[in-house]
């Protein structure tokens, strides 16, 4: 939806379209798989809701059709989008498309609406600006496969672009477009009885997507009320659908002798862009707020062996304290400085501040203001382990394997690892490598 791509102008939109009349939203209720019954019967407990968000824990015998995660937004008015699921991408640098908006982690511009909704907010500043959102599951939930769906009512007016999508979990240490994107949903003010479906990889990609396109039945504008949008993505396809009629569908053959990129973890993104070169730019028609209403996200099984990994950072324990490796040596940041880049090192253990480390529910590991961080979103073994301005990207996640004792980066799906192995000595930087558990992969807190 955002990286890069430029769009040939869209027909304009059906005029003197009438309108379609409000109706009662109505909210199916998830169907759970038989396993998820059975382990709810017997009291044991594998759903956990915090913030409004369901998300369901994996069940190895789930069927096709059953929910195996989702998120209902079920809060209270005015809460943040779960923290344990969505990460806010924030700033104002265009995004690739010469977009206006700066998207923030403001409860003005994301906040869950009492009603079973997450609502995402443009708007318009005192100063001319434009504030929005862009919410991502990125390094916390990463499905592979399976039916991806959301119930939305979409925002509307020229210049404005929602969308729902998706970016492949090896960005950014794997760039775009080879890391592969799929647009479940799009939508350009211009023309509001229309929306699209697109995938992009190398050598498809920007206005080169292979693109599908939906338009209302009626030629009613999709922003008069929800709609369902979803992707059945299976194993070399993937298909369209809105309100549960197909439109588009892509495979391998569609992509010819380039590269088909969908076969890995995928993670999820909604947002409202302002501006963009395919959508052009608000005018005088354009009113302000205006916002995206999500009543769910979910993934169905859709029998196609669909992967339903918990947080893909697994958990990290939470606290503040040092971090141990063998040989009585702590994480440490050289001479406590904290300026970005800084190699973190292994020394003697003294318990100062540059050895305080606290490990926080978002898999983020924090030192004096900064995040234990890989360096350039690297995947590679060997990629340096730096000291870094906090920024809420995978490159910044971390799981701990208490059996194993050992810390991953799940992006790259490497282990913090003392460069040069064994044996372990005061100074020695630090990398990503291969998990292998020796002892110089061997953490306690």
């Amino acid at each position: 939806m955002d990286l890069a791509r430029q769009r040939s102008p869209r027909p304009t939109p059906l005029r003197g379209a009438r309108p379609r009349p409000g109706r009662p939203r109505r909210r199916p209720a998830p169907r759970l798989g038989d396993a998820a019954r059975r382990v709810l019967a017997g009291a044991v407990a594998v759903l956990a809701v915090s913030a409004g968000a369901l998300v369901a824990a994996p069940a190895a015998t789930a069927a096709p059709g059953d929910v195996i995660w989702s998120d209902e937004f079920d809060g209270a008015a005015g809460a943040a989008p779960n923290p344990a699921v969505w990460n806010h991408e924030t700033g104002a640098h265009g995004w690739g498309n010469a977009e206006l908006q700066n998207y923030t982690a403001s409860r003005a511009n994301s906040a869950l609406d009492g009603q079973g909704n997450l609502v995402i907010t443009a708007r318009r500043e005192a100063d001319g600006s434009y504030t929005s959102a862009r919410l991502t599951t990125q390094g916390k939930y990463q499905p592979q496969y399976g039916r991806i769906e959301a119930r939305i009512q979409i925002p509307r007016g020229q210049g404005i672009w929602p969308a729902f999508w998706m970016l492949g979990g090896s960005f950014p240490g794997t760039p775009w477009p080879s890391s592969g994107e799929i647009d479940v949903m799009e939508n350009v003010g211009f023309e509001p009885h229309r929306v699209h479906g697109t995938v992009h990889g190398p050598g498809y990609s920007g206005g080169a997507g292979i693109t599908g396109m939906y338009q209302h039945p009626q030629g009613w504008s999709f922003a008069d009320t929800f709609h369902t949008f979803a992707v059945d993505w299976k194993p070399g396809e993937i298909t369209w659908f809105v309100d549960g009629q197909q439109f588009h569908r892509v495979t391998r053959a569609s992509v010819g002798a380039n590269a088909w990129v969908f076969d890995q973890p995928f993670f999820l993104i909604l947002n409202v862009a302002v501006g963009g070169q395919w959508p052009g730019y608000p005018d005088g028609t354009t009113t302000f707020p205006q916002q995206m209403k999500v009543d769910y996200v979910r993934v169905y099984d859709n029998g196609s062996g669909t992967s339903n990994p918990p947080n893909p950072g697994g958990s990290l324990p939470t606290g503040t304290g040092t971090i141990r490796i063998a040989n009585g040596y702590c994480l440490d940041v050289p001479w406590g400085q904290t300026h970005d880049g800084n190699r973190v090192q292994i020394v003697p253990c003294n318990g100062n501040v540059a050895q305080t480390w606290t490990r926080g529910s978002d898999g983020t590991i924090r030192a004096l203001g900064k995040c234990l961080d890989v360096s350039g979103s690297g995947t590679a073994d060997g990629t340096a382990v730096q000291l870094w301005t906090c920024n809420g990207t995978g490159a910044q996640k971390w799981a701990y394997d208490a059996s194993a004792k050992t810390l991953r980066n799940p992006q790259s799906g490497k282990c913090l690892d003392a460069e040069g192995g064994n044996p372990l000595y005061e100074g020695q930087r630090f990398v990503i490598w291969g998990c292998h558990g020796s002892t110089n992969q061997q953490w306690t807190f």
